[in-house]
């Protein structure tokens, strides 16, 4: 019997790695239903993923997909951009990956407004390498290099992506998949660079070590905490441990207004056209 994704996944990479209740399956599916949502032809489309859990997306989707050194997703999917400006390209990478080694990429990215769209699947911790605490861990969450309680204040990455430049901003859980899939399409769908945030369950590091009892322990807690506010002020939406969880399509903004440049794969076609113009001249 054929599954409807048949055709979107690489099936001699199946099974996963992933954990048990882990929440990258629902990640993972909540993504190729937006695919499949948002029309764009899969041979026009290119994954990219760095190193951690939710890399190995990349290695599991049947279309063009790119598995890169950690940290560097960004500058490689932008060069794939800017070579091929018809092509879709979609980062899939975790926290860790994008916004501690690669945040010096993911803040220029959005700055210059690379015609892309990053997917960043956050389980507060580095969740491959040992559950180590990350720029997203909340203050006192407990993680393997903060038995005590994590000291360090985390990166808001919904106020960072929007206060960096980014078009389209959104934040939801795997627990809200319907809802999660339909930002996923928006952001395909979007000119600039677009950033979705999915707030993802590590039972297995990262909940055992916060007193979560299981994953579905974690899920009916972001169930309980999710409020849905799309006009908070992004400054007010950060994550605590324990406390509310602010979700929502936050920003969606035309590219070209004040503040936010044309994407940069069309500067370079029209400098491309212009220069191809002079030369026929």
């Amino acid at each position: 019997m054929n599954h409807p994704f048949d055709y979107l996944l690489r099936e001699d990479r199946i099974p996963h790695i992933w954990c048990s209740g882990c929440g990258l399956g629902i990640a993972l599916h909540s993504f190729l239903r937006a695919v499949q949502r948002s029309n764009i032809p899969v041979d026009k489309m290119a994954i990219v993923s760095g190193i951690g859990c939710t890399g190995r997306t990349a290695g599991y989707v049947k279309m063009d997909s790119f598995h890169t050194t950690h940290g560097r997703a960004i500058p490689f999917a932008t060069g794939l951009k800017l070579a091929n400006p018809n092509l879709k390209v979609v980062i899939f990478s975790g926290d860790g990956d994008l916004i501690a080694i690669g945040g010096n990429h993911f803040i220029h990215a959005a700055r210059r407004n690379v015609d892309i769209t990053v997917i960043c699947v956050n389980n507060f911790n580095y969740g491959m390498t040992g559950g180590q605490s990350g720029p997203s861990t909340p203050l006192k969450a407990r993680t393997a290099t903060s038995p005590y309680g994590n000291q360090e204040p985390p990166f808001n990455l919904a106020y960072l992506a929007a206060g960096s430049g980014a078009v389209f901003v959104s934040r939801w859980t795997v627990a809200e998949p319907r809802r999660l899939e339909a930002s996923i399409s928006k952001a395909l769908n979007k000119q600039g660079f677009s950033f979705v945030e999915i707030l993802s369950p590590c039972p297995t590091l990262y909940g055992r070590m916060n007193k979560y009892t299981s994953a579905l322990d974690m899920l009916v807690d972001y169930q309980k905490n999710t409020v849905i506010n799309e006009k908070v002020n992004l400054k007010d939406a950060q994550l605590e441990l324990g406390g509310k969880i602010i979700l929502g399509d936050f920003i969606d903004i035309q590219p070209g207004i004040a503040g936010h440049p044309m994407p940069l794969s069309e500067k370079v076609e029209l400098e491309h056209t212009n220069k191809k113009g002079t030369e026929d001249e």
